[in-house]
C-alpha cells in the first residue's frame, strides 16, 4: 500500500511538473511575443522620428525658403522707398513697419515650423503627414507674399497718387505765383 502510494505520489509529481513546464512555456512564449510586440512598436516609433530623403528634398522646401527670401527683399526694398519718399507721415511710416515687421515675424514662425517638420528627431510623423504639413507651411508662406506684394502695390498707388498730387499743388502755386 505504501508502495502504490508512493508511486501515485511520484505520479502526480511527474504531472505538476509537467503542468508546470507547459505554465512556463507558454508565459515565456507570451513574454517573448510582448517584448517582440513592444520592440515592433518602438521600432516603428522610432522611424517616425526619422526623415526620409524624398521628404528633405521635396521641392517644396526651398520653395519655401525661396519666398522667404523674396519676402526680406521685396518688403525692405519697398519700406526704403516709402521712407525715401517723404511722402507718408510719421503715423503712417510706423503703421507700414509694423506691416513689415508683424509679416516677417510670421513668416519666419514658418520657416521654424519648417525646421521642426524636416529635422529628424524632432517630431513623430509619417512621410505623408510630413508632407502635408510642408504644403500647408508652404500655402501660408504663398499667402504672405501675395499679401506683401499687394499691400506694397496698393501703397506704391497711393504714394504715386501723393506725388502727382503734391505736384499739381506745387504746379498751381507757381502758376498762380502763392508762395507758403
Amino acid at each position: 500500500m505504501n508502495v502504490e502510494k508512493l508511486s501515485q505520489l511520484k505520479q502526480i509529481l511527474t504531472d505538476m511538473k509537467k503542468g508546470y513546464d507547459i505554465v512556463s512555456g507558454g508565459y515565456n512564449t507570451i513574454r517573448d511575443l510582448s517584448q517582440g510586440n513592444f520592440s515592433l512598436h518602438e521600432v516603428f516609433l522610432d522611424g517616425l522620428l526619422k526623415v526620409s530623403p524624398t521628404v528633405q528634398k521635396y521641392r517644396k522646401v526651398a520653395d519655401i525658403i525661396a519666398f522667404q527670401v523674396s519676402i526680406v527683399k521685396e518688403y525692405k526694398s519697398a519700406s526704403g522707398i516709402f521712407k525715401q519718399s517723404n511722402l507718408f507721415n510719421d503715423g503712417e511710416m510706423v503703421y507700414l513697419d509694423k506691416v513689415y515687421d508683424n509679416l516677417f515675424k510670421k513668416s519666419l514662425k514658418n520657416l521654424d515650423d519648417l525646421a521642426t517638420v524636416i529635422t529628424a528627431g524632432q517630431l513623430r510623423m509619417s512621410d505623408d503627414e510630413r508632407l502635408k504639413a510642408i504644403d500647408g507651411i508652404y500655402d501660408d508662406m504663398q499667402d504672405k507674399l501675395t499679401f506683401l506684394r499687394h499691400f506694397n502695390k496698393t501703397t506704391g498707388v497711393l504714394a504715386v497718387q501723393r506725388a502727382k498730387q503734391q505736384s499739381e499743388v506745387s504746379r498751381l502755386q507757381k502758376l498762380y505765383d502763392v508762395t507758403n
